[in-house]
């Protein structure tokens, strides 16, 4: 069984027991980390597509070791015009070794995200802005009369 999961705005291709190296994620050596966003699951029969993530799909990753990539050499040079600058870089990355690849999310975890479903407050809200359209017109309405009254008293 093998997932694509994405992390760091990369996509990896994983699957139990690989050790990957991933951009810089918060935890120490020996901490367990799950990866939710899982683009695709195969190995037995179809393989399940998301759009764009399988929800309910885990990968969950130990931490192996927080390292750096290699040293790269940015070079910058205009030539002709005694212009040259010189810079290194080196990539903080976090070692991961996948434990194990889940389809469907646990009971506890699915009964939590019904609990933390979107309330109903988008009626409160288009009330809220029917009055500030109609203090709007108000006000609106209450220059157009100062206006006339102006240009009257002017006359």
């Amino acid at each position: 069984m093998y997932a694509v999961i994405r992390s760091g705005g990369k996509q990896y291709k994983v699957s139990k027991d690989d050790v990957i190296s991933v951009e810089k994620l918060t935890g120490e050596t020996g901490d367990k980390i799950n990866l939710n966003e899982v683009l695709m699951i195969g190995g037995k029969g179809d393989p399940i597509l998301g759009d764009p993530i399988i929800k309910g799909a885990v990968v969950n990753a130990e931490v192996i070791e927080q390292t750096r990539a290699e040293k790269i050499i940015v070079f910058k040079k205009k030539r002709r015009h005694n212009y040259r600058r010189k810079n290194g870089h080196q990539q903080h990355l976090t070692m991961l070794k996948i434990v194990d690849i889940k389809e469907k999310e646990t009971k506890k975890v699915a009964a939590k995200e019904t609990d933390a479903s979107p309330k109903k407050d988008a009626p409160v809200k288009k009330a809220a802005a029917e009055k500030k359209t109609a203090a709007k017109k108000t006000v609106k309405a209450a220059t157009k009369t100062r206006s006339v009254k102006i240009k009257k008293t002017e006359e």
